[in-house]
């Protein structure tokens, strides 16, 4: 089999049947976390942070380091690309001294950039436009509960809130491409980007899938198999929340809003969540809710993405299963 670098920028990046095979390995790795060790050495993965993290730091320098690996972690304010290096500069150097690298930013074209001058796999661990990790932990999610990887095509999800946020855009491209009817509601103005909505549509009328962008919750939550929500605030912007929380109350993810979904529906949220916000305490803490599970696994989904885009470049076939 003959190696291809492969990077995972945005939730297209991968065919249905690719997403398929990364998922079916994450399920692996939540049976036997050392199912595969292909960092073994340890060869190191540039993890760079220009945004805080909780969840994005742990499983990854965790993830990196039962895949046999060392997590070189690295934060803005202890790098050149913290002072305007420029990020085809550290991705000559990355490139030449670890086997990937993995980077929670800002502009999508900072990710894309470093992919262009990178001779290893590169992952968006979050950008202002995707973020792909999260969404395949998302997907692991529904499979661990709803019988397994083969069960997510045809399944209805919704999300709700800033539906112009990274959130909504992966929902909408990393549903389709598992060939899921995708349902974003939002209020006027905070709507998706329309070539997203675009792009998601072609990938779900290959996959069997479908797309709703609304303005009303009702109509996305009726019947739905999962619910997701996102903090209606981004990072930076606390100052401003009850200015820009005033568009989403009538979005937040309730008891009613729950009760519009199927009986058996799962609660979603990436966190951090503010609970009696964009969710009430009941809801997240609620039966329904598979938070925790779905935090740990980001661990599983982001071991089986390295391993996979790693198995690509090496031609290892023994890696991508």
């Amino acid at each position: 089999m003959t190696g291809q670098l492969r990077h995972m920028l945005r939730d297209d990046d991968v065919t249905h049947e690719e997403q398929k095979q990364i998922l079916e390995l994450g399920m692996k790795f939540r049976e036997n976390r050392f199912y595969h060790r292909p960092f073994e050495g340890p060869q190191a993965v540039a993890v760079l942070f220009d945004k805080p993290s909780t969840r994005t730091r742990s499983s990854f320098a965790t993830g990196v380091a039962e895949l046999g690996g060392y997590p070189l972690v690295i934060d803005k304010s202890g790098s050149q690309l913290g002072r305007g290096e420029p990020v085809a500069d550290t991705s000559r150097v990355l490139t030449r001294m670890t086997s990937a690298i993995v980077w929670r930013t800002f502009g999508q074209d900072r990710v894309e950039q470093m992919a262009k001058y990178a001779t290893v796999p590169v992952v968006n661990a979050l950008t202002d436009a995707f973020h792909p990790c999260q969404i395949l932990a998302d997907l692991l999610t529904i499979a661990q509960f709803r019988g397994g990887v083969d069960a997510l095509p045809g399944m209805t999800i919704a999300y709700f809130g800033d539906a112009a946020n990274n959130m909504a855009n992966s929902y909408l491209l990393g549903g389709a491409v598992a060939g899921m009817h995708v349902r974003v509601a939002g209020p006027y103005g905070y709507l998706p980007d329309p070539q997203i909505v675009a792009d998601a549509e072609r990938i779900a009328s290959q996959t069997g899938g479908s797309i709703l962008v609304t303005t009303d919750p009702q109509e996305a939550a009726k019947d739905a198999d999962c619910i997701f929500t996102d903090t209606w605030v981004s990072m930076g912007e606390e100052a401003e929340y009850a200015v820009r929380s005033k568009p989403f109350w009538g979005y937040q993810v309730n008891d009613e809003l729950m009760a519009l979904a199927k009986p058996d529906a799962l609660f979603q949220h990436c966190l951090p969540a503010y609970r009696g916000k964009e969710v009430t305490a009941s809801v997240i803490d609620g039966p329904q809710s598979v938070v925790w599970d779905e935090a740990e696994n980001r661990l599983h989904a982001q071991k089986a993405l390295l391993t996979w885009l790693i198995g690509q470049q090496r031609g290892d076939a023994d890696l991508l299963s």
